[in-house]
């Protein structure tokens, strides 16, 4: 009897992609190519070197490092064994890589020694007590009473850890056939990731998923047009789902080629588009203005772009999705976050323009939404903004080890709270205005931050601007506006604040402007709301309190 719904795992993607495109380009990254049947010999040897190291089924595998091959090979070759793979953001430092190593009961931990500037190696020693020192084949770190084995790339290797050159070579310990008989007890309904969230109301959380979310992965593709014949930009961070499930899932499920990066430099995305052939893009609208902000001064061949993904699609993206569709290729905008994947909504690659930029998509096949009052748990009508509520087969197992919180996020009845507000629009498809808690409330009004955000983007000197709040004793809060400008341009507070006035309600105009070099960002493009928050209490200082005269 055969499920309506095929169950995979996607520990076995890249063999299912070996046999299907074997000599067809399965990665790119810096001028060195890898076809499927490459690309699946790769994993496998991985596998088979971290099968004779001792890795079992169900043990959490964590990897810390950049985009490189070796990043892929690892994701497939731990989950093809069963262990459960732990993406750990690349920014993470000291404290941040001890909590989620100790936190997931890591028994493994997988890093470079260093990339860049970036010493991850100097890291590691002072994030896990004695590791200089000890026996690595008897590991027994304070503190992380699940942590067997550190393997590190690179040629500075502490003596309690591995060097991966040393590893690499167990793999001829094991058989194919042992492989084969370890990749087929995998239980597709098992758990394979625990990836953290931001963290930043405390410390993240790990989110629970299984094999199933490859059916959001179909889904995109059929929804995106996706074949052998694409060239998908991997710049995203591997660890962050987005990146995880649009490049690396995506590519080699439907045999498009990934061109991999290390990081995301929107100069280099254009050399690589026009020297690759590049069909598809991902990303938020930092991204999308960056490129085109780069191609101003490098004039490029783009005619190889068939689509973009544009997550979110809020109102003060959609200036920049218009601009993307005219200038580098047409875009679909969607919804998702870590609790659920990284699209539960998405539009479609031939929806109206209009819909493709000002909405956040429409559910996928198998998922539930509803806008939601978080103060009376009834529906809101079409129209009108609501919390987010979010139920089927993409929804997380939960919060790994963290029942409270996952039943503070999930009801009984299944659906996840999402925190964001919403609006549901007459053709079915969401509209995201912004996170529930990042939304104002101004003397009693409400306020979508994305609004006032979206007018001021209409200034042609702005390229970024992100609204937040900032206590007053009269109205509760008040909205300052942090804004980036062109390079070039120049604009004062009272111009940002004549453009809104008699434009937008008054509850709604920023009370104070401030201008900043950057915005502080997130590994995956989203803006840092709660350090602008705490920016400008350190600029601005304590509100004063209110006069007590009539």
């Amino acid at each position: 009897m055969v499920e309506w719904y095929t169950k995979q795992r996607m520990g076995d993607l890249p063999a299912i992609a070996a046999r299907r495109w074997p000599a067809r380009e399965a990665m790119v990254f810096e001028g060195r190519r890898w076809s499927f049947r490459e690309f699946e010999r790769e994993v496998d040897a991985a596998a088979k070197a971290l099968m004779a190291l001792g890795v079992a089924p169900g043990e959490k595998v964590a990897l810390w490092m950049p985009n490189r091959p070796e990043w892929l090979f690892l994701m497939f070759a731990v989950l093809k064994l069963g262990a459960v793979l732990v993406p750990l953001n690349t920014r993470y430092r000291v404290a941040d890589l001890g909590y989620a190593v100790a936190q997931s009961n890591s028994a493994t931990l997988i890093a470079v020694d260093r990339s860049g500037p970036v010493d991850y190696g100097s890291m590691l020693v002072e994030a896990l007590p004695g590791l200089a020192s000890q026996d690595k084949t008897a590991l027994a770190v304070p503190g992380f009473p699940d942590l067997k084995r550190v393997v590190l790339f690179g040629s500075a290797t502490p003596r309690g850890a591995w060097n991966w050159a040393e590893v690499a070579p167990l793999a001829a310990m094991v058989s194919d056939a042992a492989l084969a008989q370890r990749a087929a007890a995998v239980d597709p309904d098992a758990m394979a990731l625990i990836c953290y969230t931001s963290g930043t109301t405390g410390n993240p959380k790990g989110v629970m998923h299984s094999h199933i979310c490859l059916r959001n992965v179909v889904d995109q593709s059929g929804r995106l047009g996706i074949t052998f014949q694409d060239r998908i930009m991997c710049y995203l961070p591997l660890f962050h789902l987005y990146g995880f499930a649009e490049a690396a899932l995506l590519g080699v499920m439907t045999g498009a080629a990934q061109i991999v990066t290390a990081t995301f430099d929107p100069a280099e995305v254009l050399e690589l588009v026009e020297r690759e052939r590049a069909t598809v893009l991902h990303g938020f609208d930092t991204h999308y203005r960056d490129i085109m902000v780069a191609l101003d001064s490098r004039p490029t061949d783009l005619s190889s772009l068939r689509i973009g993904t544009f997550a979110a699609g809020m109102s003060s993206s959609q200036p920049i999705a218009e601009q993307a569709q005219r200038r580098l290729c047409p875009t679909v905008s969607g919804w998702g976050m870590s609790e659920c994947w990284a699209f539960v909504t998405m539009g479609f690659a031939l929806g109206p323009t209009a819909q493709r930029a000002e909405a956040s998509g429409f559910p996928m096949i198998g998922m539930e939404v509803r806008v939601v009052d978080a103060a009376t748990g009834h529906d809101q009508p079409v129209g009108q903004q609501g919390e987010l509520w979010v139920r089927g087969y993409s929804v997380m197992l939960g919060y790994y080890d963290n029942p409270k919180a996952t039943a503070e996020a999930i009801d009984a009845e299944g659906w996840l709270h999402t925190g964001d507000t919403v609006l549901m629009r007459e053709d079915g498809h969401i509209r995201f205005l912004g996170r529930y808690k990042d939304m104002l409330k101004v003397g009693g009004e409400n306020v979508s931050p994305a609004e006032v955000e979206a007018w001021i983007m209409r200034l042609p000197a702005v390229a970024e601007v992100a609204v937040v709040g900032y206590p007053d004793p009269r109205l509760a809060e008040v909205g300052v506006a942090f804004v980036r400008l062109r390079p070039g341009e120049s604009l004062g507070e009272e111009q940002v604040l004549a453009h809104c006035r008699g434009q937008i309600a008054s509850f709604k105009i920023p009370r104070h402007v401030l201008f900043v070099a950057e915005m502080p960002m997130t590994a995956s493009g989203k803006v840092q709301k709660h350090r602008l928050r705490d920016r400008a209490l350190a600029e601005l200082g304590a509100p004063r309190p209110a006069s007590s005269a009539a």
